[in-house]
């Protein structure tokens, strides 16, 4: 039986992983792409509509150059959403900074303006908006409460690369967005990501922090290039015949480093991992201009997909479905479970069956779930929505591998466990 998966590496089609065995095999060529950063860094600002595009090997390295660049006290409070990831609230923590949660809207999963004003206070600074798995966050109240409180408005795009609000791309709203390429994300280069801005002064002191970054080593590059071809001829297969021994090989190949991890365990307890910060390296720009160029057909995939999901579920009097009616570049779609239902056990069913939905997007405020939330600086019922939305998620593949007949068998698992 083929399994269904929600991660490992979903985008990469039959050429990506041509293209990932070629540059494998000739190692002695990486140097030289990178002189395509230029091109890819041309692609974003065209895209955008936006004047200075950085790239660097991860997202939260861009999230890290930004709060450096604009150079805030310590103990500065940055206001981010409940219901986020370690990867969000690491590099606050690292230059010093407070994260300060804010709860969310159920029905979107995004942060809650009225929730935001309540938490604003004089060390308040930095207001981050996430659109969590694509769905635009409500722009226009944020952006009007950034502007009475003189607070900086980020946008984290990590989701929803091709996602509108008002008919206005998402990321072009503040005064710097970034953007993540990982390797379950919208389009993915294993690991990557972007900043981007039109403000000046805040571009040259982005471009003065990655300047004194170097390339990550062969190793490194090695390991993300491995990661697609790995899961689609090795992992993948093993999960066919058996789940156990799937996880067993994935995570014997995790232990030795040959495959790593997209969230560290030292992250998980608000460690700094020296891997997380260098220019991203030119196999894997190579990777990422390869799947720009799916862009469109990825998102209208997904929302194809996602139709499916929300016709066929929505009269499940046990269902809610947060995201309705809307096209936008969805990377997850996600809903909600009544509360009678215990979502590890009906994971646990889907498993059985083959269908691998855990992403790790559940039952903490700050995910991962085996993230410290101490660590993190969150602490319970502080967002009591983000908290509950947690215990009841279940999120559905979109990407560009879940054919309509996956769709059809993840549907027809949820009405045979929840209705």
């Amino acid at each position: 039986m083929k399994p269904i998966f929600i991660s490992l590496s979903p985008n990469f089609e039959k050429d990506d992983l041509k293209l990932a065995f070629y540059l494998l095999l000739k190692p002695w060529q990486w140097r030289q792409f990178n002189q395509k950063e230029k091109e890819l860094k041309e692609k974003i600002k065209n895209f955008l509509g936006l004047e200075k595009v950085f790239l660097f090997n991860s997202g939260r390295a861009g999230w890290l150059a930004i709060l450096t660049a604009l150079n805030l006290e310590k103990e500065s409070e940055i206001l981010i959403q409940g219901f986020t990831c370690n990867a969000v609230v690491n590099p606050i923590i690292w230059l010093g900074l407070k994260p300060v949660f804010v709860d969310i809207e159920e029905k979107t999963l995004n942060m809650d303006p009225e929730d935001l004003k309540k938490k604003i206070t004089p060390k308040s600074k930095v207001v981050l908006v996430q659109h969590t798995f694509g769905k635009p966050a409500d722009l226009e109240t944020i952006v009007k409460i950034c502007e009475k409180h003189n607070l900086f408005l980020i946008e984290d795009c990590a989701h929803c690369l091709g996602t509108y609000f008002q008919g206005r791309l998402v990321g072009t709203f503040g005064k710097a967005a970034f953007f993540s390429f990982g390797r379950d994300k919208l389009i993915s280069s294993v690991f990557g990501g972007a900043v981007a801005t039109n403000d000046n002064s805040l571009a040259q002191k982005i471009e003065e922090f990655q300047k004194k970054l170097n390339y990550p080593s062969f190793f490194w590059v090695f390991q993300q290039i491995s990661h697609p071809i790995l899961s689609e001829f090795l992992i993948k297969p093993l999960y066919s015949l058996n789940n156990s021994l799937g996880k067993l090989v994935l995570i014997f190949l995790q232990k030795i480093g040959i495959l790593s991890k997209s969230v560290s365990d030292e992250e998980k307890q608000g460690g700094k991992p020296n891997f997380l910060f260098f220019r991203m390296p030119g196999p894997l720009i190579v990777l990422l201009l390869h799947q720009w160029q799916k862009l469109n057909r990825f998102n209208d995939h997904r929302q194809r997909i996602s139709k499916i999901y929300e016709d066929s579920l929505k009269d499940i009097s046990s269902i809610e479905l947060p995201f309705q009616n809307e096209k936008q570049s969805y990377l997850r779609y996600p809903l909600l479970v009544s509360q009678e239902n215990d979502t590890d056990k009906i994971l646990e069913k889907a498993r059985q069956e083959k269908i691998f939905l855990d992403d790790g997007w559940r039952k903490r405020a700050v995910v991962p779930s085996d993230t410290s939330q101490e660590k993190m600086g969150y602490f319970k019922n502080f967002c009591p929505v983000a908290e509950k939305v947690s215990q009841k998620i279940i999120n559905l593949p979109t990407h560009i591998n879940i054919s309509i007949e996956d769709a059809k068998k993840i549907v027809k698992f949820l009405k045979k466990h929840l209705e």
